[in-house]
């Protein structure tokens, strides 16, 4: 018998951030503390295959998966272990919590944890809701403003809008902004599809790359002059806020090339901010947090100006990146919390959380059975 917790690490997935998966999942598995955790690791293909087994990560990494069985969870709270594609329990001890590490769209988006949650599985970060608007930079802009956090000037069209009517769209962006923007796909991560353009003939090119990525695209107005911050944010119902730390980006902005190819761009932990603007930026990441109703984690980015130190809230990251580079974890570590333990705390809140949950009535016992009528 052994009263270790078997750990479900899922990463990989159908998204543009299949490569910084994998990463944050090599991290993870190898820091988890093999005295606690049994990890299962569960990949998902870039076509959606979902297969276990102790090397699928190598695998995923060397793009060698061919004939491994597919193994997956199904939303059934009664088998909360992998199932093979021809019904039998291969797990057969079943998974206590799980760590979703697929960044991006069908993880980050919602959709992964949605089904974890018809599995009444446990797990590792924020629940359907926060998850699916962290992802849509739009929404979580609109609720950021109605909570009175202050954002950049955006404007947001659907692509099929843009591609029917391109002239008005670029001329919607030029009447209410003004270069440089910066034009993202609304729904991803890692500053995938994500440029920045500086004249019509950039603004119509960045929009194009856009909408290969998303239904919507959303143009932020670029602010000059800016410092790049971001803060972690840890917690249920009571979060607490990283000191903050500043990316210095080695291209034009923190785009994926300086986040993770070219390792040029420096973190200066913790950030040389004033007193007053690193009181407003991690207060601001707590609301943030709070607003749109996240869990366990989340890394919150901010723009600072270096003149007057006004702070716009950028985004939040309800899964943050997990790389050995990443300042989730790098952020924690500064504020006195090691890699190791930051996973403990994680796994800690995934399952309080769920007990939470576990704990609510589902059921409903009506006067008269009227519906048999």
């Amino acid at each position: 018998m052994t009263n270790k917790l078997r750990v479900g690490v899922i990463f990989g997935g159908r998204s543009g951030e299949h490569e910084v998966s994998l990463a944050s999942a090599a991290s993870v598995v190898s820091a988890l503390d093999s005295s606690k955790y049994d990890v299962v690791p569960i990949g998902i293909t870039p076509e959606g295959r979902w297969i276990s087994s102790p090397r699928v990560l190598a695998g995923l990494m060397e793009k060698k998966i061919s004939n491994e069985e597919e193994r997956f969870l199904v939303p059934e709270p009664n088998r909360q272990g992998l199932v093979s594609a021809d019904g039998t329990s291969v797990e057969p001890s079943g998974i206590d919590v799980v760590f979703p590490l697929v960044h991006g769209t069908y993880g980050e988006d919602g959709t992964l944890q949605g089904l974890l949650e018809l599995a009444s599985l446990p797990y590792v970060g924020s629940g359907v809701l926060a998850s699916a608007v962290g992802l849509d930079k739009i929404v979580q802009k609109q609720i950021f403003e109605r909570e009175g956090l202050p954002v950049p000037k955006y404007v947001w069209f659907r692509a099929s809008q843009f591609r029917a009517r391109p002239s008005q769209a670029i001329a919607g962006v030029e009447r209410r902004l003004r270069y440089p923007v910066f034009v993202k796909p609304a729904n991803t991560g890692s500053s995938v599809g994500i440029s920045k353009a500086h004249n019509r003939s950039e603004l119509k090119d960045a929009l194009v790359i856009a909408a290969r990525y998303d239904l919507k695209i959303i143009v932020e107005q670029g602010i000059r002059d800016v410092r790049e911050i971001e803060c972690s944010v840890l917690g249920n119902d009571n979060p607490e806020a990283s000191v903050p730390g500043e990316i210095i980006p080695s291209n034009e902005f923190y785009d994926y090339d300086a986040k993770y190819v070219d390792g040029k761009s420096v973190a200066m932990i913790p950030a040389r901010l004033p007193a007053g603007a690193a009181r407003r930026v991690r207060d601001m990441a707590l609301r943030a947090f709070v607003a749109l109703d996240c869990a366990g984690m989340a890394r919150v980015d901010f723009f600072v100006t270096r003149k007057r130190g006004t702070v716009y809230l950028n985004e939040v990251n309800t899964i943050p990146g997990f790389t050995s580079i990443s300042m989730y974890p790098k952020l924690w570590e500064a504020s006195g919390l090691g890699y190791g333990q930051l996973l403990d705390r994680l796994i800690a809140l995934a399952l309080e959380r769920h007990k939470q949950k576990s704990a609510l009535q589902r059921t409903y016992e009506p006067s008269k059975d009227w519906y048999r009528s």
